[in-house]
This record gives C-alpha cells, sequence and structure tokens, in this order.
C-alpha cells in the first residue's frame, strides 16, 4: 500500500494540494526521501495508480478530506482507498474476510485466490508477485501479522474509516442498512452495532448523516460529495 510514503506526502502537502503539488512535492522536494529520480518516478506512478492523489477524484478527495482526523484509522483508509482502486488487492480480499481469527495466511493462498479471480490469465510470476504485495497490504492495513508465518487479526476500525467504507458502499449502490453488510463494511471487522455507533460518532463530527429509527436506517453524504451534490 506504500502507506509510509502515503503518510509522507499528505504530511508535506496541505489538503487543497492539487496533482501538480503533489508531483513537485515527490520528483522536485522529494517528499519521499529517495535516493534518485528513479525511485522517486517509480513511487509517484505506483502512488497515483493506488491513491489518485487528484482531489478531483472522489475517492482521493473523500480520503484527503477524513485523512488528518484520526492519525489510527490511516490504516484502514489507505486499505480501502487501495482496495476500490487497484483489482489485484482486491482479488485478495475474499482470502482475508473468510480466514477465521488466528488461523494462518501464506501469500500462496492469496496467489491461489487472484488466480481463481483472473480465471487463468496470469502466469505464475504475475501471481506469485500479487501473493507477496497484496500480503504486505493486508499486514499493513491490520488485518495479518507477521513476516514469513502472517496470522489472521482483527483489524481496527475508527469513525472515520467506517465513513470512507459507507461511502464506498454507498457508491457501489447500497443504501440504508445494506451499507453496514457491504464487503467495505465487513473488512472493517467490527460487529453491526459497533459499525453503527461509529456512523454515529461520524456523524456527530459533520463527515455523514445518520438516522435509525426501529429497524430503518438512514445514513447521507452531504459533505464528501459536497460537488456531486451541487451538479
Amino acid at each position: 500500500m506504500m502507506l509510509a510514503e502515503l503518510r509522507l506526502l499528505l504530511e508535506s502537502c496541505p489538503p487543497s494540494s492539487e496533482i501538480g503539488d503533489y508531483r513537485s512535492a515527490v520528483l522536485e522536494d522529494n517528499a519521499l526521501l529517495k535516493n534518485t529520480e528513479t525511485t522517486r518516478r517509480k513511487s509517484l506512478r505506483y502512488l497515483r495508480e493506488l491513491y489518485g492523489l487528484d482531489a478531483s477524484t472522489l475517492l482521493f478527495r473523500s480520503l484527503r478530506d477524513l485523512w488528518d482526523q484520526e492519525v489510527t484509522a490511516q490504516l484502514m483508509l489507505a486499505l480501502l482507498c487501495a482496495l476500490a482502486r487497484d483489482p489485484s488487492l482486491r482479488s485478495t480480499a475474499a482470502v482475508i474476510q473468510e480466514a477465521p481469527q488466528g488461523s494462518i495466511v501464506t501469500s500462496q493462498m492469496l496467489a491461489e485466490e487472484a488466480e481463481t479471480q483472473y480465471r487463468g490469465q496470469l502466469n505464475n510470476a504475475t501471481l506469485t508477485k500479487i501473493g507477496r504485495n497484496t500480503g504486505s497490504s493486508w499486514t499493513q492495513s491490520g488485518h495479518l501479522l507477521g513476516r514469513r508465518n502472517k496470522v489472521r487479526v482483527q483489524a481496527e476500525s475508527y469513525s472515520t474509516s467506517v465513513a470512507y467504507a459507507l461511502l464506498l458502499g454507498y457508491l457501489c449502490g447500497a443504501r440504508g442498512e445494506a451499507l453496514f453488510q457491504t464487503p467495505w463494511a465487513l473488512l472493517l471487522d467490527a460487529p453491526p452495532h459497533i459499525l453503527h455507533e461509529r456512523a454515529f460518532q461520524a456523524s456527530k463530527q459533520g463527515w455523514l448523516e445518520y438516522r435509525q429509527a426501529g429497524a430503518v436506517t438512514a445514513v447521507g453524504f452531504a459533505y464528501l460529495l459536497r460537488e456531486e451534490n451541487q451538479a
């Protein structure tokens, strides 16, 4: 997920920054602390692939809106954004969702799931790379623990990451209570009542609107969807 690089970049650029500002920060100011121009350019390309770095892109703009609110939530925010944008990472999500707490998750398991999702379109070298890289990403996000022997553990979720996960579900067509059952919400590793509590906390902060009456739940995103709502 290049979490360390993303943190360095967003620390060096204010929320109002545009793509040109991020490019200059990486290539000219060496915000990512890379030794060569080649590695700077490569890092910038990967960050753009994973996160967009473009305020006109809703996924990145909403990530940037929430990023500085809870430092501890940045792991999950980065994971959710990368998951939405990176098909190879997304192809392994089922392994993480289905693995019991305390079970071993290997890069081979992730590679095999990617092979299933891509229906045999990828060669062994590419699948091995996906298994290795996605294993690192799921470790950075807090879903796995360990270096060589990775164990499925419970990831942490917070009000901002819940708001972002609910937004992703909304963009995929879910509404009401169904927002709390999407793949994005399930990866928060929290039971529904906790997700509702954190959604209520997010509403108090102005990140979303949350109302619940009996079995009816309504969630809106006036702030995070502000430009789209004006269109």
